[in-house]
């Protein structure tokens, strides 16, 4: 007997195959595409193949369309699980995303669900009701498969205390060291479905990110015997390979592809081999029986997107973004303008989250907004010392790289294991330089404000959003015991609103920042 286990994971509310960039764009991406993929694998199965689905979380939030449906017109809501009940999934997880927007849109969201939400360790809010078990046991001819859902601890680092009142998180590993064994005595397949990633390397275990726990991915299967397949997500990457003798998946972002993890068993239920492999789904047409779900909800957000919001005199789109990063841009000035008049400070900072952001037109429309703020983030103000500032800096410093031609170009410790564009600020407020000839945590060799050296023991407030205030990033420097005060509208609104206050908006190119090679 053939098991065929299919997942899907942070798909990021990216259904149609677009970046919404413009109206008539077709990518090679999209839940559209998973959906008709994955009702194709089945309806080819082989008489002796079971095909077992599982959403791996990050599905409601993340692109225009989730915006939409989150801010615009609740309406729509009920259509990411019209669409996952069309695919037929036997289970789903939940992603740290999936609590961006608050409970209640969760709540609405996954209304009318005809799968279990899998998750064995975290604890809701009694009375929330989006948790239906820690596992899951499906048969089928006489083979039965256990289930167990797992997501990353880290939430409470990243979320809103709000979203997430009454719920408590707790170790993947310790969740599975307790779980696993009670599957294993029940059945003869134990998947492990992780909303999180790798740590360390998958082939020899050294550590590739500080081990903060909210990626256990390795030790999981290093210290959890019985884990017999695991489907990962979470970090964007595109893996799909054994480790540590259990085939494991990780299907990247935005529906680019399936992951496929394939066990053949004997008549005993034994593993005789293993495979996994991603499918991508970039030559597959969308199904109509999918698209007629969900055109009249595409066709709203293409209007809403194409409405006029402001305008910009001057030059805020963004050609070259590793120049944008290494001298400013008056698209992250703007940003940063916003935050500091939302917040009542002279200091900020936000970054260029990846090479897609492509900044504003003249006419600046909500298509312009939130492609090019991608994020739901809120915006906190901290407390920091001129000494916090500097190693901030100096994290950003480290951001660069000068190669053997002298071209400035991206760290390794930016790239690998995944690439974090998002993890490199640009200021506002302050002027500062960089020699990218010395080592690290010595490159910073200016800092001034208001015109004066910035002292180790000055007090200063920097309007930061909340992911990076509370350390996001790696940024250890910043801390919740160092917000002095809060901003709980998320940026695309405040950006709205700022448009709505200043129609026109002049292009300015601040020039504070100097960058030695």
């Amino acid at each position: 007997m053939k098991l065929t286990i299919l997942s899907t994971s942070d798909v990021h509310g990216y259904l149609y195959p677009t970046n919404y960039s413009q109206r008539t764009d077709h990518e090679e991406y999209g839940f559209l595409k998973v959906a008709t993929k994955i009702e194709q694998i089945k309806q080819q199965a082989a008489a002796d193949e079971w095909v077992i689905t599982i959403e791996n979380g990050d599905f409601i939030q993340g692109s225009p369309l989730t915006y939409f449906t989150a801010k615009k017109q609740a309406k729509w809501r009920s259509i990411y699980t019209r669409l996952t009940n069309a695919v037929g999934y036997d289970a789903g997880i939940l992603g740290n995303h999936e609590f961006n927007y608050g409970m209640a849109y969760l709540q609405q969201c996954e209304t009318g669900r005809r799968y279990p939400i899998l998750a064995a360790n975290l604890k809701e809010n009694p009375g929330d009701g989006v948790i239906d078990a820690p596992y899951k046991i499906l048969e089928h001819h006489g083979l039965k498969v256990g289930i167990l859902g797992l997501t990353t601890q880290y939430i409470p680092h990243w979320e809103q205390a709000d979203h997430i009142a009454g719920w408590c998180f707790e170790s993947a590993i310790k969740a599975a060291k307790k779980w696993v064994p009670i599957l294993r005595e029940q059945v003869d397949i134990v998947i492990v479905a992780y909303h999180g990633g790798f740590e360390c390397d998958l082939e020899t275990g050294k550590p590739s990110e500080r081990l903060t726990g909210e990626n256990e991915g390795y030790q999981l299967l290093k210290e959890v015997a019985g884990i017999d397949a695991l489907v990962t997500g979470h970090q964007h990457r595109e893996i799909a390979t054994i480790c540590q003798g259990v085939p494991t998946t990780q299907p990247g972002e935005k529906g680019k592809f399936v992951g496929a993890i394939e066990l053949n068993l004997n008549a005993q239920h034994q593993i005789q081999t293993q495979d996994a492999h991603l499918i991508s789904v970039a030559d597959v047409q969308p199904a109509v029986k999918f698209e007629k779900l969900t055109s009249d909800l595409q066709d709203d957000v293409e209007d809403w997107l194409d409405a006029p919001m402001g305008e910009v005199i001057g030059n805020m789109k963004i050609t070259d973004p590793m120049t944008a990063r290494l001298v400013g841009h008056p698209y992250l000035s703007f940003i940063n303008q916003v935050q500091m008049a939302a917040t009542h400070t002279d200091l900020s900072a936000t970054a260029l989250f990846n090479d897609e952001v492509l900044g504003y037109d003249p006419t600046v429309t909500m298509r312009n907004i939130v492609n090019s703020y991608v994020y739901p983030n809120t915006l906190v103000v901290l407390k920091v010392t001129g000494t916090d500032l500097k190693r901030v800096l100096e994290r950003c410093a480290s951001f660069f790289m000068v190669d053997s031609k002298g071209q400035v170009a991206v760290s390794a410790k930016f790239r690998e294991p995944k690439l974090q564009l998002y993890n490199y600020d640009i200021y506002s407020g302050i002027n500062y330089a960089f020699d990218l000839t010395k080592p690290e945590n010595q490159r910073v060799i200016a800092l001034s404000y208001h015109g004066k050296p910035v002292h180790d023991d000055q007090k200063l407030e920097v309007t930061l959003n909340q992911y990076r205030g509370i350390g996001g990033g790696d940024y250890q420097m910043f801390a919740a015991s160092k917000i002095v005060r809060e901003v709980q509208i998320d940026m695309t609104e405040l950006i709205s609103d700022y448009f709505a206050k200043h129609p026109v908006v002049q292009a300015v190119h601040e020039e504070n920042i100097r960058i030695k090679k």
